[in-house]
């Protein structure tokens, strides 16, 4: 008997027993397309889809940008994008009209032409989409929407980049790869993490070997967000991400950690996330602060979530090699992207301070002289391009605009974008399944291959010269 396989199969038939006590009508969960058949759980392509690896679009000399949720993430956006180069922002959408009306000042301050507004009721996004004068649909909505408004926007024939996680289910990760090659669209997860300064030098450095062979990764997202989860004015939209917190548990936000160090592993490039196991600890500190900031008698105090303090996910690939994943929104401990890189020749880590340690003194970290060069040496030709002018732009830091700038540069040149939708599904995928591993004692889980296969004869991301 193949263990793995009958692995699988039982955890298809608990999810689907208990898809439908897991919420917020995300009906995606478990069913469709999560039936994964055979050995290699990838989806045969559907007649007249052709894949999108390396997918090079027509030159768009203006590119014309619709702009769908105009909270925190949206409106930053539109201040962004105003400094990059060859963009007209000519329509912008939210539930809310007060910040359609915002969002307007904002482009129209700058010396522009006001966008169109959309704020009437909750599916005007859909009319926005459905312009003939857009180009590019940017979606910064809740995390339940991603997939509906880049789906709907590549049907448009428009392309799409959403927020991350791009999916929340499988059933939607496929349905972003379907949509992708059936209506030859990019589609690119906004995972700006990937353009960050150390980021970006860990990547060429290794490509250019330094340190060499890269066998393990660690990452994560934490972030304490208690605050923000339970803001009713300033927070998130109709409490959506308390929400979730409340119905699911796993890593609901595994990219930002991800995204960067399956880039440079070549994961979907020459390498595949394979199976992964998945643990989480007991919930109590979104319970600790409910009592603590409303009263132990409190609605939010009595309220029961799902979502675990901390989650850890271990990635095995194709290849051999591993890579961890945490995340938690609800110590009290300080921000924390990890990002650490583990190869023959050395390591680099950024959490919480950069450090380097090479051959052939790899038991000692570089000092601080010896780092700066080494960064300064090795600095990714797109933050040498645009790094200081995305430092003045601002949006954590810098890598916001970097990457911005980066899709807009190969929209209008014709360009295969960094990020595809092999890579927004892959790493979006890590939801659902840490989800399903957490609820069943943190057996592993398989990972599809949303390639199809293709991983294996393409390239890892190469530096931009």
């Amino acid at each position: 008997m193949n263990t793995r396989s009958t692995t699988r199969r039982n955890f298809l038939k608990i999810a689907a027993l208990g898809a439908a006590g897991v919420g917020l009508g995300l009906k995606g969960l478990a069913s469709g397309r999560q039936e994964i058949p055979g050995e290699s759980p990838a989806m045969p392509r559907q007649q007249g889809q052709r894949s999108v690896m390396s997918l090079a679009c027509e030159p768009l000399n203006i590119v014309r940008i619709g702009i769908i949720g105009l909270g925190m993430r949206g409106m930053e956006a539109v201040e962004r994008l105003l400094y990059v180069e060859g963009i007209e922002i000519r329509a912008v959408c939210d539930v809310l009209p007060d910040r359609v009306a915002q969002a307007q000042k904002i482009v129209v301050d700058r010396g522009n032409k006001e966008p169109a507004g959309y704020s009437a009721g909750v599916n005007d996004w859909m009319n926005l989409c459905r312009r003939e004068d857009i180009d590019l649909v940017y979606a910064c909505t809740p995390w339940e929407l991603h997939t509906p408004n880049a789906v709907f926007a590549m049907r448009q024939g428009k392309h799409a980049a959403v927020e991350v996680p791009a999916a929340l289910t499988l059933s939607q990760c496929w349905e972003l790869v379907d949509t992708a090659e059936q209506t030859r669209r990019h589609c690119m997860m906004l995972e700006n993490c990937c353009y960050d300064f150390f980021e970006l030098a860990t990547l060429n450095m290794a490509r250019k070997g330094v340190l060499g062979e890269i066998m393990h990764a660690e990452c994560a997202y934490i972030h304490d967000l208690r605050w923000l989860k339970f803001d009713r004015e300033h927070g998130y939209y109709n409490m959506w991400r308390l929400n979730y917190s409340m119905a699911h548990t796993g890593n609901p936000y595994p990219t930002h950690g991800l995204g960067p160090v399956a880039q440079i592993m070549g994961i979907n490039r020459g390498d595949r996330m394979e199976y992964l196991t998945s643990t989480s600890t007991n919930q109590v500190g979104m319970s600790l602060y409910a009592a603590k900031t409303f009263g132990n008698d409190s609605p939010e105090a009595r309220q029961t979530y799902e979502l675990g303090d901390m989650n850890t996910t271990l990635v095995r690939t194709h290849r051999g090699k591993t890579i961890m994943i945490q995340h938690d929104t609800t110590s009290s401990r300080p921000y924390s992207r990890i990002h650490l890189i583990s190869g023959t020749l050395g390591i680099a880590q950024k959490w919480p301070d950069q450090r380097i340690a090479l051959e052939p003194d790899p038991h000692h970290w570089l000092t601080e002289d010896k780092l700066d060069q080494l960064l300064q040496e090795y600095e990714h030709p797109l933050a040498r391009r645009v790094g200081e002018k995305a430092k003045e732009v601002g949006g954590h830091g810098g890598m916001d605009f970097i990457m911005d700038w980066r899709l807009i540069q190969c929209l209008r040149s014709g360009l295969p974008l960094d990020q595809d939708v092999y890579d927004a599904a892959a790493w979006s995928s890590i939801v659902e399944l840490s989800e399903m591993s957490v609820r069943n004692a943190s057996q592993h889980v398989e990972v599809p291959d949303f390639t199809r296969g293709e991983w294996e004869s393409h390239p890892p991301l190469g530096i931009v010269e």
